[in-house]
């Protein structure tokens, strides 16, 4: 039987950093790891027919699609696989349906934060969503209030918070914030 790899979950805002520092991670850690994003899998849907849905049809594809994800990111790791998780856990039933799907796997789960006036400026720049879109997840994203470590890309460098995290899973704790959400969600 394959022992499943370890998922290191990065949770923040839309523009917080994540995927530059999914990017840093996959050459900073000293084992191979595969960065497996939302974005990622969403952009795998067709683009044209994704625009002729109704809001109840798009709400259901995107559902589905978060769904899809995390049991992709379930997969892989349960084959043996690293998995850096890109993610936006800005719905409650997002993290439950993790909790659940990703039982039996070790998961490192990061809080990725940046502040208000770095992510308006990020996303002016990115230019490829509306603006305030961050701003306006920022409360549920991380309504859940716990975390194995956290970062700011708003006040230290990609590389830098790479090294923190690296820093901190040589230490490697042995119970796992996913341990304690999953026990409270049983009570």
């Amino acid at each position: 039987m394959t022992t499943p790899g370890q998922v290191i979950l990065l949770n923040g805002v839309s523009s917080s950093g994540k995927s530059s520092l999914a990017r840093q991670l996959l050459l900073d850690l000293e084992r191979p790891f595969f960065h497996m994003g939302v974005d990622m899998i969403g952009a795998m849907r067709s683009e044209k027919r994704t625009h002729e849905l109704d809001a109840t049809e798009l709400a259901a594809v995107l559902k589905r699609t978060r769904a899809g994800f995390h049991r992709a990111v379930a997969g892989m790791a349960h084959a043996g696989n690293d998995i850096i998780m890109d993610h936006v856990l800005s719905e409650p039933w997002r993290l439950s349906d993790c909790l659940t799907v990703l039982a039996g796997i070790d998961v490192v789960l990061i809080g990725v934060h940046c502040s208000a006036d770095e992510l308006r400026r990020r996303e002016r720049q990115r230019g490829d969503r509306p603006a305030g879109t961050a701003a306006k997840q920022i409360e549920s994203v991380h309504a859940h209030a716990t975390y194995d470590f956290e970062v700011d890309t708003s006040t230290d460098s990609i590389e830098i918070c790479s090294a923190q995290i690296n820093k901190f899973l040589a230490r490697r704790p042995s119970l796992r914030s996913f341990d304690r959400l999953r026990a409270a969600s049983r009570r």
